[in-house]
């Protein structure tokens, strides 16, 4: 939240994060996501999200990449994405098929 808090301070166009989840308790990273849902919807801020929690970042995302080895995979809106089998079996189940 101090990292976020910080980059705000400078009122920027495009917030950018990597990982904001990374080694949080679930429900603090479900605030951290909660709060960067709000900057998006009210502030109307611009968010550039790279997150291994596909389930938190697609249920925020208008649209989506997934990266295999450093390619694009896959892409569409959050909500698709979500929705693509392969990306549940993948990312949203543990691996399994």
């Amino acid at each position: 939240m101090l990292a976020i808090a910080r980059a705000l301070v400078a009122r920027p166009k495009l917030l950018m994060l990597d990982e904001p989840s990374l080694g949080l308790a679930p429900l603090i990273a479900r605030q951290i996501f909660k709060a960067i849902k709000t900057l998006n919807s009210e502030e109307k801020l611009t968010v550039f999200l790279v997150e291994q929690n596909a389930f938190h970042a697609l249920k925020l995302a208008h649209r989506g990449y997934v990266m295999v080895n450093g390619e694009i995979t896959l892409c569409g809106t959050g909500q698709e994405l979500l929705a693509r089998p392969e990306v549940k079996a993948a990312y949203l189940e543990g691996g399994r098929r």
